[in-house]
């Protein structure tokens, strides 16, 4: 399985808390930033079968009718698989009925929404503009054409369960299948962070999780990744690949490619970017990097790692790793129909089995 991610770092507004690479809209920028991300996709892609392909950011939604036009006119030279998936990011205002008609007319077939928080307060401390009638009002809308669509939500903010309550509850009047539910990370350079925004105690923090968890369960939504709910069918083709640790394109500013043991990232200056200067790193992974990495993104997974796949790959026995006995032996990880999996009581320390795993002989 083969994806593309397109970085758009444009916004309308920062928010307070994001440390992806972003910069405020500027239309003179976009232009040349599409035409120089034209010519990257058309000196990097090699003609493959494309399996899924997701338009982050920044805000892709920010962007005017003309350009989103011109961009997603330059990102349909990707042949697409039969059964693919293609997502775009959107923001609540800034997404209308001619945007959902154009992303119908260019194939997109998923509509992700950075929501954070249905409380206006909460969408305050973050930076967020839009409010609860606007969530519902465009969600709403974009049913009508979309039944693929997932909102992103914030807990732990603040200390207060209920907010965390309300924003399920209300997830769960929009009836929409797939939720992505976030513990606030102080990244450095953002302005919370600046600002010294404190982190929560990590004991109401786990009761936040627990209960999002056991309530979107009790509710039909499949917990398939820790922070990851889905309602039968409606799984993240495009992250789970990369929680598989397969192979992807990366296009745009900041933006990372996985293709062929190559982990490539690319410029986050702007200046470079435009004057082609797409490449910043490329690091080649060998067979003891791909375990790890392997390791550290299937646990992620609700499902874990698949035994036999991983020891025909490389040629060994998972289960007779140290690291592994001693995480199975302390009842951290599990066995269960021949998949190697964290225990649900403790995918909330999931933190805990990276710095376990990093550096260890595998």
């Amino acid at each position: 399985m083969l994806g593309v991610y397109i970085h758009i770092p444009f916004c309308r507004e920062i928010c307070t808390y994001c440390d992806f690479c972003k910069i405020l809209y500027n239309s003179e920028y976009v232009d040349k930033y599409l035409a120089s991300l034209e010519k990257e996709i058309k000196t990097r892609y090699k003609d493959e079968k494309i399996k899924t392909i997701y338009i982050g950011g920044g805000t892709p939604s920010s962007l005017t009718l003309d350009e989103l036009d011109r961009l997603l006119s330059i990102i349909s030279v990707f042949k697409l698989d039969n059964e693919y998936e293609y997502t775009i990011e959107c923001n609540i205002e800034s997404i209308d009925i001619d945007k959902i008609n154009i992303f119908k007319s260019y194939g997109i077939n998923r509509i992700s929404f950075g929501v954070e928080s249905f409380d206006k307060n909460i969408g305050k401390i973050l930076g967020r503009s839009h409010d609860e009638d606007m969530i519902f009002d465009n969600i709403y809308m974009t049913k009508k054409y979309f039944d693929n669509i997932n909102i992103d939500l914030i807990y732990g903010v603040t200390d207060d369960i209920e907010i965390v309550k309300n924003d399920i509850d209300k997830f769960l009047k929009l009836d929409i299948p797939h939720v992505s539910c976030y513990s606030l990370i102080l990244e450095e350079h953002t302005k919370l962070f600046i600002d010294k925004h404190d982190y929560i105690d990590q004991d109401i923090d786990s009761e936040m999780y627990k209960y999002i968890c056991n309530t979107l369960s009790k509710n039909g939504y499949h917990h398939y990744e820790i922070s990851n709910y889905a309602k039968d069918g409606y799984e993240s083709m495009h992250n789970k690949n990369y929680w598989l640790n397969g192979n992807y394109y990366g296009f745009g500013l900041g933006a990372v490619s996985y293709l062929d043991n190559y982990r490539i990232s690319n410029t986050r200056n702007m200046h470079k970017y435009l004057n082609g200067k797409y490449e910043d790193k490329r690091e080649y992974e060998d067979e003891a990097i791909c375990k790890e990495n392997d390791l550290i993104l299937g646990l992620r997974l609700v499902e874990g790692i698949n035994i036999n796949n991983f020891n025909l790959k490389y040629n060994d026995d998972l289960l007779d790793r140290e690291i592994i006995k001693e995480l199975i032996n302390d009842n951290y990880l599990e066995v269960v129909n021949n998949y190697l999996r964290c225990k649900k009581e403790y995918l909330y320390l999931e933190n805990y089995f990276l710095e376990k795993i990093i550096g260890s002989k595998l």
